[in-house]
């Protein structure tokens, strides 16, 4: 079993910057990607960005397109999610995912594809 910890949330101003982290408590995760989904209150979990590792490939929401970027250090196994340029509408819990199969990008934007979430990071973006 593979626990996904997320941390780096927190309250921030419109077009101001935050690092979320995500590690795994206990085991390395093995699997073939890694990903941010997020949700707000009445929302079904949106895909945020993902990084599959074999062959290596990103892929981001167009709603975050040139202003987030999915990143792992494998020496430190983490996998981070940098905001920049943060909106109001980025305001939602993020969820860092990990994916045990190979899919291709496309399809790694379904939750469903998915084996293990973390329990979330809130951030709270003010205008």
């Amino acid at each position: 079993q593979v626990q996904l910890v997320e941390s780096g949330g927190g309250l921030v101003q419109a077009g101001g910057s935050l690092r979320l982290s995500c590690a795994a408590a206990e085991h390395r995760f093995s699997g073939f990607a890694m990903g941010w989904f997020r949700r707000t209150p009445g929302k079904e979990r949106e895909f945020v960005a993902v990084l599959r590792r074999r062959p290596a490939a990103t892929l981001y929401a167009d709603s975050v397109k040139g202003r987030f970027t999915i990143s792992e250090d494998t020496a430190q196994n983490t996998l981070y999610l940098q905001m920049d340029n943060l909106k109001p509408e980025d305001t939602a819990v993020y969820y860092c995912a990990g994916a045990t199969n190979f899919f291709t990008m496309a399809a790694y934007q379904t939750p469903a594809n998915y084996d293990y979430f973390g329990q979330g990071t809130q951030v709270t973006v003010s205008s």
